[in-house]
């Protein structure tokens, strides 16, 4: 026990130091919500990462999806890093830095309010934002919980004041610095403890080999239901169709996700995106192939994880920490430190991008149109305190209600999907088609807000009619959340050219910013002579 608080003693006193520290470096929005748009490769990378991973993964999704899938589960982490990192930090992160910069946008909603000049569009995206990053919080503290309740036996009201006064007395003094620099530290731990539990957790198991073994003689039934030996550890698992759409949820989300696409606004030069590119894909495989990996393993323990007292059904996300409850202190002490790091560094950009859009997109816009920079920041810090003690409130909620049937990846399927569902297509298209209009991204926003909350409501409200009635791949709000995406791919083209068109000039006028002509060295191009 000695060994656990000194560590997060530790922890905690540097995390806080860092936000005080950086205090002084926080005094205009632009320096709190971006940093000064300055900040470096690595821990901008970083932080895209630890942004990224969080308890969700390590102890929701890794959880639920290993013991579903078996190793074809850490598919999920390699596409995490392949598309969710390296092609979203080659395709957008160039053309989000140059026109964010070039529209004054510090927020996604801004952007959607400056790239289709409308104010009503902008305090839209603003409510989609705040309202459902809501439940993606409060899926944090409850992957949070489980980890202290096995290592210190505190009850989860505890775990979530200690960490919601923790995040927000850095985030509240220091800003987005604050958060980034914090952000490095906890992926360096990150980084250090999943190598760590990984290989702990098959040395348990008699190695690499044995552990494989004893998970392909496990039965597994496939999505009819029938039998199929050794598919926990065939190549793409026993449910080939759900494995692909977490892959997608999970992967594509990140592109129109604003806390993640906010890390390519504070890049400071090209030769940053490309250093950023490399150094976030191997954090990522890192990462998450290590998440994924270790989920892999769970029906190793099936004997000892938790299951509804009612239905008898795997609690999943009991799986991850029933894998770890018997290590030495000093790595479950590691552990801790590993989720308290994800699930902080997650929080703080949570909180940073729906408060500041709340602020700037949502009251500055349409209600105190006059407000003062000073004024904006002194908003801002509240409402950080008032989404954390909301979604910490939600939490507590869902944690109480033992019946619930909602886990830590639904409560993250439910807010990616509607976020990413809403963004993703507009913002792709609007980085590189002159052709998007305002009205096709109004359909988007709300089919992708009317698909997924009818998910949620009738999965928890007629659930009879639901099951019975719809496609059994849409009854899961993580496929309703991948089937939105790729809708919207294909719902903003078509609705585009069927509406009414930008004005020419006013376009012209946002994608100018392509257009400005710098100088290169040669090893970047041979230029024309």
């Amino acid at each position: 026990m000695a060994v656990k608080i000194l560590l997060l003693a530790v922890f905690f006193a540097i995390t806080v130091s860092v936000g005080i520290y950086f205090r002084k470096r926080a005094a205009s929005v632009n320096d709190f919500v971006l940093g000064g748009r300055s900040v470096g490769p690595w821990i901008t990378a970083f932080s895209f990462g630890t942004t990224y991973f969080s308890a969700v993964i390590f102890v929701g999704f890794a959880g639920q999806f290993g013991w579903r899938f078996g190793t074809a589960a850490t598919w999920i982490g390699l596409g995490n890093a392949l598309i969710g990192s390296l092609l979203a930090w080659v395709i957008l992160g160039r053309r989000t830095r140059i026109m964010t910069n070039h529209l004054k946008s510090a927020t996604m909603p801004a952007f959607f309010g400056a790239r289709f000049k409308s104010e009503a569009l902008k305090i839209g995206a603003a409510a989609i934002v705040f309202i459902f990053l809501i439940p993606y919080t409060a899926s944090l503290y409850n992957g949070l919980s489980r980890l202290f309740s096995m290592a210190f036996g505190l009850d989860f009201i505890y775990c979530i004041i200690c960490v919601s006064v923790l995040t927000a007395i850095y985030v509240v003094a220091g800003g987005y610095l604050a958060q980034a620099v914090n952000d490095f530290i906890q992926g360096i731990i990150m980084l250090i403890g999943i190598v760590l539990i990984v290989a702990a957790v098959l040395n348990a198991n008699g190695g690499f080999i044995n552990a494989l073994t004893g998970l392909a003689n496990i039965e597994a039934t496939n999505v009819n239901g029938d039998i199929v030996p050794g598919a926990l550890t065939s190549f793409f698992g026993p449910d080939p169709v759900s494995l692909l759409g977490v892959v997608i949820l999970t992967s594509i989300g990140t592109w129109g996700l604003p806390q993640m696409v906010a890390r390519f606004y504070s890049i400071k030069s090209e030769k940053m995106i490309s250093k950023g590119t490399i150094i976030s894909t191997v954090f990522g495989i890192i990462i998450a192939g290590g998440c994924y990996f270790l989920g892999s393993f769970g029906r190793l323990y099936s004997d000892v994880v938790e299951r509804n007292e009612a239905t008898g059904a795997v609690v999943f996300d009991s799986i991850v920490p029933k894998m770890l409850e018997n290590f030495p202190d000093l790595l479950i002490g590691l552990v801790l430190l590993l989720v308290l790091a994800a699930s902080m560094s997650t929080l703080s950009s949570l909180v940073i991008a729906s408060s500041s859009t709340l602020t700037l997109d949502f009251l500055k816009a349409g209600i105190i149109k006059d407000m003062s920079e000073k004024t904006q920041l002194i908003v801002i810090r509240i409402l950080i305190v008032a989404f954390i003690l909301i979604s910490g409130a939600i939490a507590v909620f869902q944690y109480m209600s033992k019946g619930s049937v909602i886990w830590i990846a639904q409560l993250m399927g439910i807010s990616w999907g509607a976020l990413a569902g809403s963004f993703l297509a507009p913002f792709l298209y609007g980085l590189f088609w002159k052709g998007v209009s305002k009205t096709a991204v109004w359909v988007n926003f709300a089919f992708s807000i009317t698909v997924m909350t009818s998910n949620v409501a009738l999965n928890l409200f007629f659930n009879d009619i639901f099951v019975k009635y719809f496609p059994k791949i849409l009854q899961s709000s993580i496929n309703a959340g991948a089937f939105v995406m790729l809708a919207g791919l294909i719902i903003v083209p078509v609705v585009s050219l069927v509406t009414k068109k930008p004005g020419k000039e006013f376009v012209e006028s946002c994608f100018e910013c392509y257009e400005e002509t710098v100088t290169v060295k040669v090893r970047d191009t041979l230029g024309d002579k």
